[in-house]
């Protein structure tokens, strides 16, 4: 009657607290995890959530569902990893470059636990600002490197791990503090704050400014984002940064945020691979548990659409 799949949707549920957010996490449909959900009360002759209800809330029955979902999946996840590693062999190399300064905050909990679950895996982890990282994956130098700028190589697959928006950091007292969202024109008297790394691995400029064929006034840069935050705060620029990274600064109400243009500048996060490499169990396995992380701890990001 009841099935690990079951189990995972009450979980989805749960952790998304609502059927819409649940269903992208499983990449299904709303109307086949609403179906599968009925399917299931009706053979339990239970309802197991209050529906219309935001964050959804469960029923007795439903939560006693979701505490055995939550004791049993982790017990699956263990024993499939286990499985992984005999059917692989318990030993390789992981050697991930990141192009990223923010990506720590979700890299570091994925590591640890990727470092316990794969003990034997040699582990080892840099910064891609001073060379070029695709180039030292497809030589065999690297293993994974973490990007939102995807480069056209038959030899490079790309995992995406989620989709997050850029937004603009501003000073609470700015004019702009109040503003929806501001046009690429409106930085040409300003000083951007950024990230000390060439501007072409800049998503401000060439997903923003370059398109519209404008520039800020001035750059300065900041090796921390704490450091460009202090900035912004202090009225010295503005920082274009993900919107996950700005959450706990815009809760302390240092800075506010608004978006770059009216639809917002979306980008997309990948870990690159090997062509191949993909398959390889232990990779496979720091992507669930990265992906997992990432939507358990990070504010404002999406699902990647994937292929049907």
């Amino acid at each position: 009657m009841l099935e690990l799949r079951h189990l995972r949707t009450l979980q989805a549920i749960d952790d998304a607290g609502s059927l819409v957010e649940a269903a992208e996490r499983l990449h299904v449909t709303q109307s086949a995890l609403s179906h599968q959900l009925k399917d299931l009360e009706h053979r339990l002759g239970l309802e197991l959530i209050v529906r219309r209800t935001r964050p959804v809330r469960f029923t007795t029955a439903g939560a006693r569902l979701l505490a055995l979902a939550r004791q049993i999946l982790p017990l699956v996840k263990k024993t499939e990893t286990e499985l992984k590693r005999l059917s692989a062999g318990d030993s390789g190399r992981l050697h991930i470059a990141i192009e990223c300064h923010s990506c720590f905050q979700w890299l570091m909990p994925a590591l640890d636990r990727f470092r316990e679950d794969w003990p034997e895996v040699e582990l080892d982890l840099s910064a891609a600002f001073g060379f070029e990282p695709l180039t030292a994956l497809t030589r065999g130098d690297l293993d994974m490197v973490v990007t939102s700028d995807p480069v056209d190589d038959p030899a490079v697959c790309y995992l995406p791990l989620f989709r997050y928006e850029l937004v603009l950091a501003v000073a609470r007292d700015s004019e702009w503090a109040a503003r929806r969202f501001i046009e690429p024109g409106a930085l040409a008297e300003q000083t951007l704050i950024t990230y000390p790394v060439e501007r072409e691995r800049l998503d401000v400029f060439t997903a923003f400014l370059d398109p519209a064929g404008m520039a800020p006034g001035s750059v300065r840069t900041a090796e921390l984002t704490p450091m460009m935050v202090q900035l912004v705060a202090a009225g010295r620029g503005v920082a274009a940064l993900p919107n996950w990274a700005l959450t706990e600064y815009l809760d302390l109400g240092l800075v506010n945020s608004v978006r770059l243009g009216e639809e917002g500048v979306w980008r997309t996060l990948y870990a690159a691979v090997r062509q191949g490499d993909q398959a390889v169990p232990f990779i496979q396995d720091f992507m669930e548990t990265a992906e997992a992380l990432c939507f358990e701890h990070l504010s404002g990001i999406r699902q990647v659409s994937r292929p049907a």
